[in-house]
């Protein structure tokens, strides 16, 4: 089924805090993670601006390894003993577990359940497959270290919600049991870029020239932009485990979600779409510091109770 968010952000919320992210996040991100600017440079920016996120006490982070791939695993106090295998955003080509332990630690300490933050290969150094390949042999690996699909979720923000799609995709093909259930922020469903949203208010974190510089170099060129499986919107989506989607609505991406949402309902899946007025991509990040981004993760850990996880 699909559904709205039940709440919507009241226009006088936190209207100044809003405000000055747009303006920092349109002046240091989008500004400046974008060509002509080198993937190196973008790299050094994103860590740059999120090496002083705060995360929340009651979560222990140590490093290791999962299928080959370094990861982080954030650990509640209590858990369930349920994890979340998280992929992060950041184009396919720019990002790590380190530069988004603020929403893995928070996911953990609200859902009580382990987070495995995988460092996946990245573009141009490595193009499609090689992300979704790793997601899936972290999978296999998971499962090989007993734990159940019931007890395994997959999700990710952007570019990682489009690697929990695409490698759920190859783990049903494969003939492996899916996980549990998907959780995707603003997830990458059409590399095509044919419905791009221009939101009035504008996006305050993408730009058009950044979308596609990762599409080029993530995306072999001998594989169409539409083929299923770099973009899952074209993709069989009757297979899928329940998935939560949350997208704001200020965001180029947003059509990306509301399109898959709606394949994905017409196919038979059990999905579950929250759109976010006045707010951006990913907006998730700031946990913290806007509420709705704190309801927002409250309503992934409720739905992943509801999974029994």
């Amino acid at each position: 089924m699909t559904a709205s968010a039940d709440f919507k952000a009241p226009a006088a919320e936190q209207r100044l805090l809003r405000s000055l992210l747009r303006g920092f996040l349109r002046l240091f991100f989008r500004g400046l993670v974008r060509p002509p600017m080198p993937v190196a440079g973008q790299r050094r920016i994103l860590r740059a601006l999120t090496a002083i996120t705060l995360t929340p006490r009651g979560v222990s982070r140590n490093s290791a390894t999962l299928a080959g791939r370094p990861c982080e695993w954030h650990r509640p106090l209590v858990s369930s003993g349920s994890v979340l295998l998280y992929l992060h955003g950041g184009a396919f080509m720019i990002g790590g577990p380190d530069t988004h332990r603020s929403i893995c630690a928070s996911l953990a300490k609200r859902a009580a359940l382990d987070v495995c933050a995988l460092d996946y290969r990245l573009a141009p150094e490595h193009p499609y497959p090689a992300a979704r390949d790793d997601v899936v042999a972290a999978y296999q690996a998971l499962l090989e270290a007993g734990y159940r699909p019931e007890q395994i979720a997959i999700g990710g923000d952007s570019a990682g919600g489009n690697l929990s799609l695409v490698g759920c995709l190859r783990i049903v093909e494969l003939g492996l049991p899916p996980p549990a259930a998907l959780v995707c922020f603003s997830p990458v469903t059409d590399f095509t870029g044919e419905q791009m949203h221009e939101p009035p208010a504008g996006d305050p974190l993408l730009h058009p020239s950044w979308i596609e510089q990762a599409t080029q170099l993530y995306c072999p060129a001998d594989l169409p932009r539409n083929d299923p499986r770099l973009s899952p919107l074209f993709a069989d989506l009757s297979c899928l485990p329940p998935t939560l989607i949350q997208v704001g609505e200020d965001e180029l991406l947003l059509n990306d979600s509301l399109r898959l949402a709606a394949r994905a309902e017409a196919a038979g899946a059990d999905v579950r779409l929250e759109r976010y007025p006045g707010l951006w991509h990913v907006f998730q990040a700031h946990v913290g510091m806007l509420r709705a981004a704190d309801r927002a993760l409250e309503r992934v850990a409720s739905f992943l109770r509801e999974r029994g996880m």
